[in-house]
């Protein structure tokens, strides 16, 4: 990647990885309600991938 940006004249630069600092419990009712949202946010934002996938 560094050698890809240094083509165009811009120096490359380390970056620190970030971590996460919270911990999310997926357990009980409010849990489940942030599974199913994700979920289908996720099929409606790919709903032709899955189509397809579903087809193979």
């Amino acid at each position: 990647m560094n050698k890809k940006i240094e083509r165009y004249g811009v120096n490359a630069v380390e970056r620190p990885s970030i971590k996460a600092t919270k911990n999310l419990d997926l357990s009980g009712l409010y849990g489940q309600q942030i599974v199913k949202s994700e979920t289908k946010l996720a099929l409606r934002t790919h709903k032709k991938t899955f189509q397809k996938l579903a087809n193979m």
